[in-house]
């Protein structure tokens, strides 16, 4: 065809000029060139959403940042494809239909605080048709946690992995905060070690808040450290939320240079400036540790400056300032939380912030006040927890005020809090202190009738001021209570027995004496046995401690021979089932064999089997020979 003028320049120009580029009209978009509708560019758009979803991208694996990019023409099998990579957690879309209704169900018994019956329904669900997701299951061991029950909280989880429910991150910083809030960091760090090397997705910033924070509560400073800079080796941006909580733990040990070594750092990361109020309170107890109180005070009003202060950040200034000399000003300060706190746009005040005017109160001997603060920290949203109880709770027990304590403890159950060991032990003590021993055994059998178990040096402290008293039957009682439910030591054993002793029951001594022997988790050495013929001694009666040893290794030795005997026993009931059963299982009917077989071989069966030579399995191998002929 052929061509005009104008076209033919045309062609000519852009031949001449390769590299010059073709101006879109601004009203026309690229983007929609590649569809013939907005329907087909919608279509795509989902198409690439559900792939995305199937294939993740290489970020949520646990890959090396600096493994080298596959080449374009390589026809490496999707991610999803490999079976010998870890399986990934469900993504969110799963949560609908079917399964979004029980987690829905689910969350309501949680709201209602009936976390048993939340667990029991999550155990159910599992091998149901509608299993619930990895988001379900996070929401029961978040709310198990919250209420401290971390064995609860640990058999779920352990039941789930054993159902082959991927966990996903958030379900590993539940475990990971568990056992640090269990005291147990050596556990926790152990289960990190572990994610690192199997888990198909990367630690979060979350991840390091929880490791480094309670690593810092459970006096972990230089563990944790390693953690921030592993932190940063992973190219995390800097955090100052973690800085706050390492400062937090070099104040708790007095190092004011790490405290502000730790600020320098983080503001060279920052530009020179730090915008997040949270770490200026921990700086100011650094400067109050050095004397350095006006600095402190300009740190305080360079924090009020800024525009993101949170309620932690608030909270670690208000316990520099209260536990420094300056309670008026902290009181000031909170003042002005509570009046920016407006939920849900601003949350200013949380259950720290009750619990640290609590603490400068209470240091100041104003008590009502005090008592005022927390009962009205429900206007805020706060609830308080078993903590918050307890440390108002050992305030008052501190300074004589146990009528006050027992009506804060009588306000627990009514806001649906459980007291713990902590509690009733902190009433107790208090009750011997105040000359009210009937009401401390009170408090201790509500302690175990609650099903809370109270450790040895609770127990001591009951039975030392029962027997101080004159109560030695009472004591006894508990000590035979507590005997079965307390792994009891060598200590607890003598105290009792040097009690009932003094008062002249030697049976009831020895009864004791008995109860040691039977317990193998107690060693009745030398020394051990030396004291008991001691106080036997006294009245005469040593020779009763050899005669029960005595008895009791004649009791244990009949023990093994009927032992032995019952296993003997076994022994022949089994040779004696497989004898009755060689015949009719190997030989069949002998009669009717012995009709169907030549007398020349029936004599030889006989002569086999009437030497008395012969056992049970030779014979057998021999008529099983011989039926083979």
């Amino acid at each position: 065809m052929a061509l005009s003028k104008a076209t033919f320049f045309t062609h000519l120009r852009a031949i001449a000029n390769p590299h010059q580029h073709r101006r879109t009209p601004p009203s026309v978009s690229l983007r929609f060139l590649s569809f013939s509708s907005p329907e087909e560019a919608a279509a795509e758009r989902r198409r690439r959403k559900r792939q995305l979803r199937i294939e993740p991208p290489l970020s949520a694996l646990n890959r090396s940042q600096t493994a080298p990019k596959p080449q374009s023409n390589s026809q490496s099998p999707p991610y999803y494809l490999n079976p010998n990579n870890p399986k990934l957690p469900e993504h969110v879309s799963a949560l609908a239909g079917s399964r979004l209704n029980l987690h829905n169900r689910i969350l309501t018994l949680i709201r209602e605080n009936d976390l048993d019956e939340a667990a029991l329904y999550t155990r159910h669900s599992i091998y149901s048709n509608c299993r619930p997701t990895i988001f379900t299951i996070n929401a029961v061991l978040a709310a198990l946690l919250r209420q401290s029950r971390y064995s609860d909280l640990l058999s779920l989880h352990r039941f789930i992995t054993q159902a082959g429910v991927v966990p996903n991150i958030i379900t590993h910083n539940l475990v990971f905060q568990t056992y640090l809030d269990c005291r147990k960091p050596d556990t926790a760090l152990e289960h990190y070690k572990q994610f690192l090397n199997d888990a198909p997705m990367n630690p979060s910033p979350t991840t390091y808040r929880v490791l480094i924070k309670g690593l810092v509560d459970n006096s972990k400073l230089d563990r944790a450290l390693d953690i921030k800079a592993e932190m940063d080796s992973r190219g995390f941006s800097p955090d100052p939320l973690v800085y706050h909580y390492l400062m937090l733990g070099h104040s708790r040990v007095s190092d004011a240079d790490g405290i502000l070594g730790l600020y320098e750092e983080l503001r060279e990361k920052m530009g020179g400036v730090v915008e997040d109020g949270v770490v200026f309170g921990c700086l100011m107890k650094g400067y109050f540790l050095k004397g350095m109180e006006k600095e402190a005070l300009e740190c305080y009003e360079e924090a009020l400056n800024k525009k993101k202060m949170s309620a932690v950040g608030y909270n670690s200034m208000l316990d520099a300032l209260s536990k420094n000399g300056k309670f008026d000003e902290a009181l000031k300060l909170f003042d002005r939380m509570m009046r920016e706190h407006d939920l849900p746009k601003r949350l200013s005040v949380n259950l720290g912030s009750f619990n640290v005017v609590v603490d400068g109160y209470c240091a100041q001997g104003r008590f009502k006040e005090a008592m005022q603060v927390f009962r009205n920290m429900g206007e805020y949203r706060c609830r308080p927890d078993t903590l918050s109880f307890n440390n108002l709770i050992e305030h008052l027990c501190d300074n004589g005020m146990m009528a006050e304590a027992e009506e804060v403890y009588g306000e627990m159950e009514g806001k649906g809090v459980n007291p713990d060991e902590f509690t009733y032990g902190l009433l107790m003590d208090t009750c011997f202190r105040e000359n009210r021993p009937d009401d401390a055994a009170g408090y201790f059998k509500k302690m175990v009738e609650s099903g809370l178990r109270p450790n040895l040096a609770v127990y001591n402290r009951l039975v030392d001021g029962l027997v101080k008293v004159g109560k030695i039957d009472e004591a006894k009682s508990f000590f035979e209570l507590m005997v079965k439910k307390l792994k009891m030591d060598v200590a607890s054993y003598q105290f009792m027995m040097k009690v009932l002793s003094d008062q002249g029951r030697w049976d009831e001594m020895l009864q004791i004496v008995d109860t040691v022997l039977d317990d193998t988790a107690v060693d009745f050495d030398e020394e051990f046995q030396e004291f008991v013929k001691g106080e036997l001694r006294k009245e005469g009666r040593e020779e009763d401690l050899t005669k029960l040893m005595e008895d009791k290794e004649r009791q244990r030795a009949e023990a093994k021979a009927k032992e032995a005997e019952a296993a003997e026993a076994a022994k022949r009931n089994a040779r004696a089932a497989v004898a009755s059963l060689l015949p009719s299982k190997l030989f069949g009917n002998k009669e009717t064999e012995s009709e169907s077989k030549p007398e020349g071989e029936i004599q030889n069966l006989n002569q086999e089997s009437t030497g008395a030579a012969t056992s049970e399995p030779e014979l057998a191998m021999k008529a099983t020979e011989t039926e083979g002929n």
